[in-house]
């Protein structure tokens, strides 16, 4: 997999999987990263690309001091299932 890239000012964690892109999107208000969007798409499905992005958007929101909301589905499952890594 390739490294992630965050665009701070798109507000979007992006990566490329052999010539895919996936994403996670995001909007900041004050301290509060809302999470609002996963999008991997289906032929590098399944390899966990979209838990990496999660990954990094969790570290950078601990680093910043902020607080995660989890608007799309993908984000809330991943932060029930890591809970220790939500700030």
């Amino acid at each position: 997999m390739g490294s992630v890239t965050h665009d701070r000012q798109a507000q979007r964690f992006l990566t490329e999987v052999e010539g895919q892109f996936a994403v996670l999107d995001y909007r900041l208000s004050g301290k509060v990263m809302t999470i609002m969007h996963t999008g991997v798409p289906e032929p590098i499905a399944g390899r966990g690309v979209a838990a990496t992005l999660m990954r990094e958007a969790v570290a950078a929101a601990q680093a910043a001091g902020w607080q995660i909301v989890p608007a799309c589905s993908y984000a809330a499952a991943y932060l029930r299932r890591h809970p220790l890594e939500a700030p």
